[in-house]
Order: C-alpha cells, then structure tokens, then sequence
C-alpha cells in the first residue's frame, strides 16, 4: 500500500504543480487581455477625437468655400467696373485729341 500512496501522492503533486502553472498562465492572459481592452479604449478614443476633428474641419472649409464663392463674386464685378471705367476713359480721351 505504501506504494500506491507514494504514487497517488506523486500523481496528486503533479496534478498540484499543474494547476499552478495553468493558474499562472491565465493570471497572464487575462493581464494580455486587460491591457488589449485598455489599448482598444484608448484607440477608440482616438478616432472619435480624429472624427470631431475631421468634422469641424469639414465644416470651416464649406464656410471657407461659401466666402470664396462670394469673393469671387464681387472681384468679378469689380472687374467688370474696372473695365466700365476703362472704357470711359477711353471714350473721353478720345473726345480730347
């Protein structure tokens, strides 16, 4: 009997020693895990930040695009003012040769 008590207390120890290390080993993934989530958080984070960002600066071109649009408006008549008085320029100095 002492022997199949040796034996039942090796097998027992092993059996011991092998919930420890599977113990450890998933103390450790979970460890991986953890800082997986907190890395996917942050990231998260991150692009909702970038989307704001994009947001807004989708937002302050079609304002930047609308000004140019009426700049361009009034340089266009402006111009055409310019070429009015060009032309009565024109007109008057020929009147005066």
């Amino acid at each position: 009997m002492t022997k199949e008590i040796q034996r039942l207390e090796a097998v027992v120890l092993q059996i011991g020693e092998a919930v420890l290390a599977t113990t450890e080993t998933v103390e450790r993934l979970v460890e991986r895990v953890d800082a997986i989530a907190i890395q996917c958080e942050n990231q998260g984070q991150q692009v909702q930040q970038q989307t704001y960002q994009i947001f807004a600066l989708s937002e302050t071109l079609q304002a930047f695009m609308g000004s140019q649009a009426e700049s361009n408006k009034k340089l266009e008549s402006l111009t055409n003012s310019l070429k009015d008085l060009v032309e009565i320029i024109k007109t008057n100095s020929l009147k005066y040769e």
